[in-house]
């Protein structure tokens, strides 16, 4: 363990969401939150639906939006830290395909 050693990222939650199968498995963590809740049995298809939607948006809203800062040790003098996920995602350049996806599959689902 290398101890005081940055990441290769100046800012490695900036590229997170473009890693190999992130989107893949953001859909499937969906599909597996609807699953379990239809599993219990006295929700209906529909009230399943909407509950899927609302953790959802609830849930993105708060990891994208609410949090601030990094898990990282960044080496960017403290920026990031100042930043939500949403701000710090692909550099904060506008309309790339993460921010893209991130913007459709709410209004999807």
């Amino acid at each position: 363990m290398n101890v005081g050693v940055a990441h290769s990222e100046v800012n490695p939650n900036t590229r997170v969401m473009n890693s190999r199968g992130m989107w893949l498995t953001y859909a499937l963590g969906v599909g597996m939150l609807h699953i379990v809740l239809l599993s219990i049995p006295f929700f209906s298809v529909p009230v399943a639906w909407t509950l899927t939607n609302v953790i959802h948006n609830l849930g993105m809203y708060v990891f994208l939006h609410a949090v601030k800062g990094t898990p990282f040790e960044t080496p960017d003098q403290g920026k990031a830290r100042l930043l939500t996920h949403w701000e710090q995602l692909d550099y904060g350049v506008q309309f790339t395909s993460s921010r893209k996806f991130f913007t459709i599959s709410p209004i999807i689902l």
